[in-house]
């Protein structure tokens, strides 16, 4: 039907015209209640944000003097966050004179990556800013 008389027939009936396909010849409308209409696009779409998965960086924070079984422990600790999904970032704060030796550091990060590697992936490798080394890794896929 002609633009005019679709116009005409929605306002006999109150409702609104919209359009649905501006780009097919001849453009497609339909005559629906337009305050309805974007409530319930507006629900939809808080319905998707909901079921969004975030992906969060959890920390794991080490020592150079850290024990085995500490190690163990937050071994477990990065695997279950992995399964989760999320990113986890081991960092290793150097203290006094730890800072003049900052491989040790780096070695003991290397030492945990190797348990995790294969749940794992890295993301960023191993570096060091100012008296903090760091590395990220991501769950495999």
């Amino acid at each position: 039907m002609s633009a005019a008389e679709a116009i005409r027939l929605a306002h006999e009936r109150e409702l609104d015209l919209v359009e649905v396909s501006p780009v097919a010849n001849p453009p497609v409308c339909k005559i629906v209640n337009y305050g309805q209409l974007r409530y319930e696009a507006n629900k939809k779409e808080r319905k998707q944000r909901v079921k969004q998965k975030k992906t969060e960086v959890k920390g794991i924070r080490l020592s150079t003097t850290i024990g085995e079984h500490d190690v163990s422990v937050r071994v477990n600790q990065a695997k279950k966050f992995l399964a989760e999904g999320n990113k986890v970032q081991i960092e290793l704060l150097l203290r006094g004179r730890q800072k003049a030796h900052p491989d040790i550091g780096k070695d003991v990060i290397l030492k945990f990556m190797n348990h995790l590697l294969d749940v794992a992936t890295i993301e960023s490798n191993v570096s060091l800013q100012g008296g903090k080394v760091s590395a990220i890794l991501m769950p495999k896929k």
